[in-house]
């Protein structure tokens, strides 16, 4: 049966933010049966979004039942122990509500000013993960590897979740699917990425499953659906390019309104539709403007018309 997430919003507009309005948008998503409320990442950018981690600790305090997330974190640009005391902490805050979604962040980003070696981001990726699953699982944590060492260090609390919280990985490259079929809970595709390059991504998460023996049943597969229900198609084609571009455009990508979801009801619950028959048993709708009024037109209108 699949599942319906929620984009938290975390852009502070003006410079100041608004918190009766968060909590507002939170309590109404539970109203509204959403599953679940995800965060983004921008550690560097122009667009004025909230870290992740602060602002689903801020929504643990404002919700009791929605299952919280970040489709992704970069793990490659944090310290392993710090991002795994903070993924603990939240998981405390929430009560066990937290996902984790993870990703090496592609080459382009500047990982000069975060330390990191660009040659060997990929392999930091995957040490880093190692070694957080020892600070959530072990009492007493060694580790030798190629970028961290500890001996017989201690991590406290360790989250609510046993052994931890699910761990989806995003990517798009082959090797990245690879990698989520073999060491996560779960792909999540990204919003960037169109309906039919997902089929390609699902199909491949499948055969890589397949081809080391792992159960399908227990691999949960999401996209990011960015959406924008409105009866005048056009205006929302325009408004929704507009404001991908504004996300985008510190990666150098335009024109990306092919990406999204827009139009009338009908129009959006086909679109929807195709990601859920593509493989998502859960669909994480972000809009990027007018997110309450969006958010009570998907439950109100596209949800229950979804299979």
């Amino acid at each position: 049966m699949t599942s319906f997430g929620i984009a938290i919003p975390q852009t502070v507009e003006d410079g100041r933010f608004d918190g009766p309005a968060l909590q507002a948008f939170l309590h109404r998503a539970e109203e509204l049966g959403f599953e679940s409320g995800w965060t983004q990442e921008q550690v560097l950018g122009d667009f004025p979004d909230l870290a992740p981690m602060e602002t689903m600790a801020y929504a643990a305090a404002c919700t009791s039942r929605l299952r919280l997330g970040c489709a992704v974190l970069v793990s490659t640009l944090h310290s392993p122990a710090h991002l795994a005391l903070s993924v603990a902490s939240v998981d405390q805050l929430t009560g066990g509500r937290l996902e984790v979604g993870i990703g090496t962040g592609g080459g382009y980003r500047q990982f000069a000013g975060f330390g990191v070696d660009r040659a060997t981001y990929v392999a930091r990726f995957n040490e880093g993960l190692a070694l957080m699953r020892k600070c959530w699982t072990e009492e007493r944590i060694d580790h030798d590897g190629r970028f961290w060492q500890l001996s017989g260090a201690a991590m406290e609390p360790k989250p609510v979740q046993r052994p931890h919280p699910p761990i989806w990985f995003g990517g798009a490259h082959p090797a990245a699917l690879r990698r989520a079929a073999a060491h996560a809970d779960g792909f999540f595709g990204a919003g960037s990425q169109t309906t039919a390059a997902f089929v390609d991504q699902v199909r491949t998460v499948r055969e890589q499953l397949a081809s080391i023996g792992r159960d399908p049943a227990g691999f949960r597969i999401a996209k990011r659906v960015y959406v924008t229900i409105d009866d005048d198609a056009e205006r929302a084609r325009a408004r929704m390019g507009e404001a991908l571009d504004r996300v985008y455009r510190n990666f150098g990508l335009r024109n990306m309104a092919v990406v999204s979801v827009t139009g009338p009801r009908d129009a959006v619950v086909a679109g929807a539709q195709e990601v859920i028959d593509a493989g998502a048993e859960l669909v994480m709708f972000n809009p990027l403007f007018d997110d309450l009024e969006q958010m009570e037109r998907l439950a109100a209108e596209v949800i229950p018309a979804l299979t």
